[in-house]
């Protein structure tokens, strides 16, 4: 696996695009690992402090992913250097669009990502530049469709991702507006867990988690979690967050998705973020969720949390570990050897899934049938982990072998 990871690291991207905002200090990248399959997709996030080798390794993170979530297309990335809460972003999103819409014209499909709203800002930005869809590079690129083709998988792309969830069983809060872009890819963090015990053995009703971030990903995977039965003992948030050793009531995990601002977890008796980052990893908890930035989580972390009996865990971030190589570093491969990671390209391939799932032919747009179709992905990525090795260690490394086998 090392050699095929090497090699698959160490190829060059095929397009690496640098633009710099002529009026503010905004930096951005778009790279495209390969055209594989005659297009590449991935999304658009923007944070202060991000660089290109952030973007290019999770464009071959996207690239991995699509083995398990489709269409056999290359991996690709935007990001931009640049804060996203000053007042000026509606501006740097406008430019960078506009910069970038030759690709997305041609072989480029995009979609929101970090502090990069799809339905408000990616779709708006993008129809600004005469582009139907985000992922109409896709289907040019690689669908190669009739105009009458591509008008009609376009409506079917904006009105299923756009969807509103109406069906009580994925939805805290039915009036509540949730759109499948939201709930999808923390659904497919919780599934993974599911399908995880049910084929490894066991069940994740009345384990204890722990949950990284509270955004969409972080909050939706909390939310199904606990409706699962799992009990979340604890949250940790950029500011800070919440404990409850004996694990939160499905209806306090419900009310704190709906009282989200934003992106941010509010809740009562919030512990500041340095005194709940020294207690949350010594909780005593089998499952973790690291469902924040990427890069954060610490070797130190990973071993307090096994000290105190973590089985799984489920990565809703991009490459969560603090390792400085793009696949597979010390950090991540410890973990690996100690419990069963299941590897964020499979865990939340959920929204990739849905696009794919939508660019087909004619499909069923109901909430069953768009959410069913991730968590049987997801469950078949896993299962496919399992015939190979059925070991509850080294899980990413076989998952790895298994697409990389597909890649070079």
């Amino acid at each position: 696996m090392k050699d095929l990871l090497k090699k698959y690291e160490e190829k060059e991207p095929e397009i690496i695009f640098h633009w710099n905002d002529p009026e503010t200090e905004a930096e951005g990248w778009t790279v495209i690992n390969s055209l594989r399959g005659g297009a590449a997709g991935g999304g658009t996030r923007m944070r202060k402090g991000l660089d290109m080798n952030e973007v290019l390794s999770l464009a071959k993170t996207m690239e991995v992913k699509f083995t398990v979530a489709g269409p056999p297309i290359g991996g690709a990335k935007s990001g931009i250097n640049f804060d996203p809460f000053d007042p000026r972003k509606k501006g740097v999103l406008e430019r960078w669009f506009k910069a970038v819409s030759p690709l997305l014209k041609a072989y480029y499909g995009t979609g929101g990502d970090m502090n990069v709203d799809q339905r408000l800002e990616v779709i708006p930005f993008l129809e600004q530049n005469g582009i139907g869809h985000p992922q109409e590079g896709v289907f040019n690129g690689h669908f190669n469709p009739s105009e009458e083709d591509k008008i009609n998988r376009i409506s079917q792309l904006r009105n299923g991702v756009g969807k509103t969830v109406e069906n009580p069983k994925y939805s805290p809060d039915v009036s509540g507006g949730y759109k499948v872009a939201d709930m999808i890819t923390g659904f497919g963090v919780a599934e993974a867990v599911k399908h995880y015990y049910n084929i490894y053995g066991g069940s994740v009703k009345g384990k204890r988690a722990i949950i990284q971030g509270f955004g969409n990903v972080g909050s939706a995977a909390a939310y199904y979690l606990s409706q699962m039965g799992a009990k979340i003992v604890g949250i940790i948030d950029r500011d800070g967050g919440i404990i409850n050793q004996d694990g939160f009531s499905f209806g306090e995990i419900k009310q704190l998705f709906v009282n989200k601002d934003g992106n941010t977890l509010v809740a009562d008796n919030m512990i500041p973020f340095d005194e709940i980052n020294e207690q949350i990893w010594k909780l005593n908890a089998e499952i973790f969720a690291p469902c924040a930035a990427s890069r954060i989580v610490t070797k130190d972390q990973v071993s307090q949390m096994i000290e105190k009996g973590l089985e799984v865990i489920s990565c809703g971030a991009n490459v969560p570990f603090a390792d400085k190589e793009i696949f597979f570093g010390p950090i991540m491969e410890y973990t690996d050897e100690h419990l069963s990671l299941i590897p964020d390209f499979i865990s939340n391939c959920g929204m990739a899934r849905v696009f794919a799932y939508l660019m087909e032919g004619k499909v069923e747009l109901s909430d069953e049938a768009v959410f069913n179709d991730a968590s049987m992905t997801i469950k078949r990525a896993i299962q496919n982990v399992f015939i190979a090795n059925n070991s509850k260690a080294n899980v990413s490394k076989t998952a790895f072998e298994i697409a990389l086998k597909q890649l070079i």
